[in-house]
């Protein structure tokens, strides 16, 4: 694994890492989650680059080595990531001319189906994990919690009661924590300086804002890349599998082609928990068939 700057077009300068295959076949991806970072990926990229996949994953803006200040940064945050990840898919394209498959897991799937919609024609298949349908009550509430706390509390502040109403909220639930049902990786991640902040207001209010964008009509009709959408059906983000399959409802009715995965028994990180394997190799094989589609076209 190496590590390479990247500047974005409005001059934001981007911790990207790469993971290169011996003789790479095709590329892929990596949007990572809220509260996290590229590095957490290791494991999982270096499967992929020693089955002929070239990984790539920048550290978002407000996370990981990217951030001046965990949780925050300037401006519509999730517009600018959205560009961001388009953007070094175009580099990356040019650098390599490999194609590519993006994978979003939780934060980076939300940023992957405002992709899906308009960037689509860039990649060939998308992987939208840990993810949910969003066009829900959740949306407009949370959204409503976030300015209000941008104007009274500022656009700095760690939003605690919007952390506390989602993720606390889920544990509660599963009597633990969300992220896996494996106790030493839920150690690894609440040791892990870097996944040890609470998101700002700001941070939160261009995310809903994100959000209440999804899921337009005309843009979905458009979309003419296969889509796997793989979570585990205790992960409360995809209300336990049932925003997953409503989720694959709105991309089915729109003539997408999607495949659904849900591992039984695990919690929010699938790679990180019993599916571990399976993941790894589901996600492998969906990358592997579009390039071979590609090839057949």
């Amino acid at each position: 694994m190496k590590t390479v700057e990247f500047t974005a077009k409005d001059g934001k300068k981007l911790s990207v890492k790469v993971w290169e295959a011996e003789n790479p076949k095709m590329l892929l991806q990596i949007s990572h989650g809220m509260v996290e970072h590229a590095g957490r990926y290791d494991a999982f990229a270096r499967y992929l680059s020693e089955n002929g996949i070239t990984v790539f994953a920048d550290d978002h803006r407000a996370h990981g080595d990217t951030a001046e200040v965990l949780g925050y940064d300037d401006g519509d945050i999730f517009a600018s990531t959205l560009s961001d990840l388009h953007e070094l898919t175009l580099y990356f394209k040019e650098q390599y001319k490999l194609p590519v498959v993006l994978f979003g897991h939780s934060y980076g799937s939300f940023l992957s189906q405002a992709y899906l919609e308009n960037y689509s024609a860039d990649i060939e298949g998308i992987v939208i994990g840990g993810s949910c349908y969003m066009k829900n009550a959740s949306v407009p509430a949370g959204k409503f919690i976030a300015n209000i706390g941008y104007v009274f509390k500022g656009k700095t502040k760690p939003a605690k009661m919007l952390e506390s109403a989602t993720f606390k909220s889920y544990e509660k639930k599963l009597g633990g924590s969300f992220i896996s049902s494996i106790p030493e990786e839920v150690e690894r991640y609440e040791r892990d300086e870097k996944c040890n902040f609470t998101c700002s207001y700001a941070f939160y209010k261009y995310f809903f804002k994100g959000l209440s964008k999804l899921y337009n009509k005309k843009k979905l009709e458009n979309v003419n890349i296969p889509v796997l959408l793989i979570s585990g059906e205790n992960d409360p983000v995809g209300n336990y599998g049932k925003g997953v399959r409503r989720l694959e409802e709105c991309y089915v009715e729109n003539g997408i082609s999607v495949t659904t995965v849900l591992y039984k028994g695990v919690r929010h990180e699938y790679l990180n928990d019993t599916s571990r394997s399976a993941a790894y190799e589901e996600i492998l094989k969906f990358a592997l068939d579009t390039l071979e589609t590609k090839k057949e076209d």
